[in-house]
């Protein structure tokens, strides 16, 4: 990382238009940013175990948690991008009904296997599945996806017949069909958030950053990832 340059860490779901984002912003601005991109559970540990960043992009309760803890600066968080969970089966399968509440229930009682995600959509839906009461009959068939690793990559290897995670982490993996996002009854769209962190020496840099992350310009980025702006 060159001196000036922004240092950031975000989780994997806006690993893809981070980048597409921040080579714009660098293109605009002349100020470099190097963010890197890890499990939302192992980026929230590393900021609140002293690790300095000058931006932190997470979930919007992360970026709330860290807030209160003080690990980052007070008044600095920023909505950017909205984020919905799709589903995904192994390229070449039968594409499952997810037309509604009730074909999705359906789905994920017929499939031999299903995988979430360690972040808040993966926590949104065992919650969806204990209200449907199935939690417990489909739990031998549930295949985690160890932080970082992508749900997708499970349904690509075959190591799990039916995927849920956010969209724009579906799109770009090979060897899987993206089915479509859940219905609205039960969509489950996760807020990411930015914040400028405590020990950061380039506020200034940083809040620009954030700016340009929430402004109109980064609109057509966001719904090409599968993402709507915040």
């Amino acid at each position: 990382m060159t001196q000036g340059q922004i240092r950031g860490i975000s989780s994997m779901a806006t690993r893809q238009v981070l980048a597409d984002l921040v080579a714009d912003f660098t293109q605009q601005s002349g100020t470099g940013a190097a963010i890197e991109s890890v499990g939302g559970v192992d980026a929230a540990k590393r900021v609140a175990a002293g690790e300095a960043f000058d931006v932190v992009i997470l979930a919007s309760d992360a970026i709330d948690k860290l807030m209160a803890a003080g690990h980052l600066l007070p008044g600095t968080k920023v909505d950017w991008v909205h984020s919905g969970v799709a589903v995904a089966v192994p390229a070449g399968a039968p594409l499952p009904d997810i037309a509604s509440e009730d074909a999705v229930r359906n789905a994920v009682l017929a499939a031999p296997s299903i995988s979430l995600s360690t972040g808040p959509s993966g926590v949104a839906l065992a919650r969806l599945f204990e209200r449907w009461g199935i939690a417990d009959q489909i739990a031998p068939r549930m295949v985690q996806a160890p932080p970082g690793v992508p749900v997708g990559l499970l349904v690509a290897r075959g190591e799990v017949a039916m995927g849920f995670q956010q969209l724009s982490e579906l799109l770009h993996v090979p060897g899987i069909q993206i089915v479509g996002p859940l219905p609205p009854a039960i969509q489950i769209t996760t807020t990411f958030s930015a914040g400028i962190g405590a020990l950061s020496q380039q506020a200034e840099a940083a809040r620009a950053l954030l700016a340009y992350l929430a402004s109109p310009a980064a609109e057509e980025a966001k719904r090409k990832q599968g993402m709507e702006p915040a």
